[in-house]
């Protein structure tokens, strides 16, 4: 297949990328390289991926109209996986029209591009924070999202609904990728454990919001692309006056204590740290838990690498990449 992957310098599209080429397929790799973190790390991914003759990298926005449509025009993907976004909860309350530029516009940028130009399936990122702060766990694909706590949240329900009228109204085969806490080498510098792992190699102290008291559904990034890429290759079908749409969780179904969690990270770097305990921040929710039954019916997988294996892997990462002894 030809494959277009938004958000290719980033950390799920960068292990997609990766994969689908070791398996022979051409991939053509968009991002923007912005600045919400560092943009060395993001040169870093696409320096892994360059030296593979079926990749080509194209430097560009999600919310360039002409660009992408341009761009759809001449490679004609036969699917497309679009991990780019605006990401982060937190963020969201600072800077509220990147989400707007990158998840809203840019993604009925890629919405057109699918539909002008004969796209077969269209996967795309949903994200777990779509449950807000829904009390009944474990969260279920046909579980009620109607309140986000976020507007990064809010974003990512809106493109299920967008999905799902293009999906309706051109027959677009495209599946939601609800990602649960996706964690691992080669991560994203905003979350928890990439500053945790920062400032306890440091000797600093962390942040632990909500006293503690807060469980997650940490996902190992090399089950995230295993559930990708079986999911890429099986697009749904219309049934029973539904479009092709669909939505899967992604998650280890197997939510951890943040403080064990903790725990297991000073046990990998073989060093303790101390803790100031918080109030939970705005935007943020006590626990995400993935049910992921439906996932392993359509495509016999679900994600379950040990918390211990997959920091161990991230540390053994950072270490060498940051060179820290």
């Amino acid at each position: 297949m030809k494959v277009l992957i938004t958000g290719v310098a980033g950390f799920i599209g960068m292990h997609v990328a990766e994969r689908l080429l070791a398996r022979g397929d051409t991939v053509v790799g968009i991002d923007n390289l912005n600045d919400y973190y560092e943009v060395s790390l993001k040169e870093a991914r696409l320096a892994r991926l360059a030296p593979d003759p079926a990749f080509r990298f194209v430097k560009l926005d999600l919310a360039d109209r002409d660009g992408m449509a341009a761009l759809f025009a001449e490679v004609r993907p036969d699917a497309v996986i679009n991990v780019a976004a605006q990401a982060g909860v937190r963020y969201s309350l600072k800077n509220p029209l990147a989400y707007a530029d990158s998840n809203l516009i840019g993604f009925v940028n890629v919405l057109e591009g699918c539909r002008h130009n004969g796209v077969k399936h269209l996967l795309y990122a949903s994200s777990s924070s779509v449950y807000g702060g829904n009390k009944k766990v474990p969260f279920a694909e046909d579980d009620n999202v109607d309140h986000p706590v976020s507007l990064y949240a809010a974003t990512k329900k809106a493109n299920e609904l967008m999905a799902y009228s293009y999906s309706h109204l051109y027959d677009i085969p495209a599946t939601g990728l609800r990602f649960f806490t996706v964690y691992g080498p080669w991560g994203r510098p905003d979350m928890a454990y990439f500053s945790f792992t920062q400032n306890i190699l440091a000797g600093k102290s962390i942040d632990v919001f909500n006293h503690g008291k807060m469980q997650r559904d940490f996902t190992y990034i090399d089950d995230i692309v295993e559930g990708v890429v079986r999911i890429l290759d099986k697009p749904p079908a219309a049934a029973a006056g539904e479009p092709p749409h669909t939505v899967f969780n992604i998650g280890n179904h197997n939510p951890v204590d943040l403080m064990e969690f903790i725990g297991t990270l000073e046990d990998a770097l073989g060093k303790k740290t101390t803790y100031n305990f918080l109030p939970m921040q705005d935007g943020d929710v006590p626990v995400t838990y993935a049910e992921t039954s439906r996932l392993r019916a359509a495509v016999g997988f679900s994600p379950s690498t040990p918390l211990a294996d997959g920091i161990g892997r991230f540390v053994a990462w950072y270490r060498d990449y940051y060179r820290v002894g």
